[in-house]
């Protein structure tokens, strides 16, 4: 048995479009590494849980597929389509990949802004059969411990468990290896300072085509993404402004987008096992195709051009907030649970290490330190107990 204050040394994607290249790799045993203090530590190995519990949802064992090995070069290129998809021809995916590349210069400028004096680290890269990315991060600045925006543009064959994590209905599961193209921009945002909120966002757009055997099979496509907030303190001004932010978005294309995709958000972000949310929420979708495809990609471009305006102001407002040491501890507490997360429930994370990814991209935006505590509980009242009520009893927060 671990000793009685243990902290679980694991280290998974949080939520970011894993899509960011696919080298050969195989399925590794599991480890759980204990430390005897509830420290902080650094998220340095990568690790999965051995067993899953009965009242888990059902864990699926990896089984990364060979696909050519990623090749770093020094500049972006303009574009990561092939030739055959025509690359400017004003096709969803072209014009998917320009709202991407655009997606994450804006993000990332308006970050260094705000931040003062840390500066984004870019690796570019291709794959022989086509496709790439473009993985940055931003690592110990002024405001931010780490802050990580890709973009991947991807063609590849995933084995049947990959297509499962990729898609959540179980009626459309295919016999034998689906070719796909995916193509997608993700990011995780981790402040230094506990009053200041963590912020995920992904958004994604996948296609597969018909197996050879199967003549005249429809193509598949479908959008999926979202935007949500991970605070370790409560302002409620700041929730209010951010679900503000997501629902102009939605509400420009289908007043029932908001409340059907804040749901899904709280519904998905939920850690069985914890009984909570990861987070306050925001919005969620995915598998998305039952509206027409031209709306969908204005939806998905307006939903991720929503990020900077909805969380900047909230950064600016709380990054020099003074704070002591306990609330250091809480934040690192709450990253914690943003890890446990993504090593036992996200789909993305599947579905990178499912199809061989680029573990540096899948992983690239883990916070630096997270804790964990044995039989932490907050007192009733304080400010960290309202978060954590919060998060085990969602609100509407507009």
């Amino acid at each position: 048995m671990p000793p009685p204050a243990a902290s679980h040394f694991v280290c998974s994607s949080p939520s970011l479009f894993p899509l960011s290249s696919f080298p050969s790799s195989s399925s590794s045993k599991p480890q759980i590494g204990y430390c005897p203090t509830p420290t902080l530590t650094r998220l340095s190995s990568v690790a999965s849980l051995s067993k899953p519990k009965s009242h888990l949802r059902k864990l699926t064992p990896l089984s990364a597929v060979s696909i050519e090995k990623e090749t770093i070069i020094s500049e972006r290129p303009h574009t990561f389509l092939r030739e055959t998809d025509g690359q400017d021809d004003g096709s969803v995916r072209s014009r998917f990949q320009r709202m991407i590349m655009e997606v994450q210069d804006s993000v990332c400028a308006a970050l260094e802004a705000v931040d003062g004096a840390g500066k984004f680290k870019e690796d570019a890269w291709t794959r022989p059969g086509g496709g790439g990315g473009i993985s940055r991060v931003l690592q110990d600045g002024a405001v931010f411990e780490k802050a990580g925006v890709n973009i991947s543009v991807v063609y590849g064959v995933m084995p049947p468990e990959a297509y499962r994590a990729a898609k959540a209905s179980a009626a459309d599961e295919k016999p034998g290896p689906i070719p796909f193209f995916a193509a997608g921009v993700s990011s995780v945002l981790h402040p230094k300072n506990p009053f200041a909120p963590t912020l995920h966002f992904n958004y994604r757009y996948f296609e597969t085509d018909a197996p050879k055997d199967a003549p005249g099979a429809p193509r598949q496509w479908w959008f999926g993404g979202g935007t949500d907030l991970t605070p370790a303190y409560i302002f409620e001004e700041d929730v209010k402004h951010f679900h503000s932010i997501q629902k102009q978005a939605c509400d420009k294309f289908d007043p029932s987008f908001y409340p059907r995709f804040k749901k899904w958000c709280d519904d998905y972000f939920y850690i069985t096992h914890r009984g909570e949310r990861r987070g306050l929420g925001g919005i969620f979708f995915d598998d998305l195709n039952d509206y027409d495809q031209e709306m969908l990609l204005s939806f998905t471009t307006e939903c991720a051009n929503s990020v900077v305006p909805a969380y900047i102001p909230i950064i600016e407002k709380r990054k020099d907030i003074p704070f002591n040491e306990s609330q250091k501890a809480w934040q690192q507490l709450r990253r914690g649970r943003y890890v446990e997360f993504n090593l036992v429930y996200d789909r993305g994370t599947t579905f990178g290490l499912k199809t061989g990814g680029r573990i540096e991209s899948i992983l690239v935006s883990l916070p630096l330190s997270a804790r964990w505590e044995y039989d932490h509980k907050p007192e009733e009242g304080s400010e960290e107990w309202k978060l954590l009520n919060a998060c085990i009893n969602p609100e509407e927060w507009i």
